[in-house]
């Protein structure tokens, strides 16, 4: 096995109740995923000022804009993203901008007194339909 030197430096914490303490305190968020519909964990990040890095699948390249507020990189491309990891993690003034971008991106396009009278317009519209 290859000892790189961080069994001191990284931690696996397992299932976690209180996310939203640990997310504040995170650099960044990495999610290397194949598949992915919304990306709920990467908002939860973007709400707790921490940049994105992610694989462009499902909603997520609508959720994270590129360079703003996170990095998207294909899918298995493992040496890119851990480059953009490095590269993010050597610019304190890039990673504070782009975790303030992410924040603003969260609250402005998916706080829940924005979005739910989004929803409600919409099943308003589908059920105004259903009765026709």
């Amino acid at each position: 096995m290859n000892n790189k030197g961080l069994q001191n430096r990284v931690q696996f914490l397992g299932k976690q109740e209180r996310v939203h303490e640990l997310l504040p305190v995170a650099d960044l968020m990495i999610m290397p995923s194949e598949l992915e519909s919304f990306g709920l964990a990467a908002l939860e990040a973007m709400a707790c000022k921490v940049p994105t890095i992610a694989t462009r699948v499902g909603g997520v390249s609508e959720l994270i804009e590129d360079g703003v507020t996170g990095r998207l990189f294909a899918v298995g491309d493992v040496a890119a993203m851990a480059a953009g990891a490095i590269e993010l993690l050597s610019d304190d003034a890039r990673l504070t901008a782009m975790g303030e971008a992410a924040r603003r991106a969260a609250q402005d396009r998916y706080c829940a007194s924005r979005i739910i009278p989004v929803y409600e317009k919409y099943y308003e519209t589908v059920l105004a339909r259903a009765e026709v």
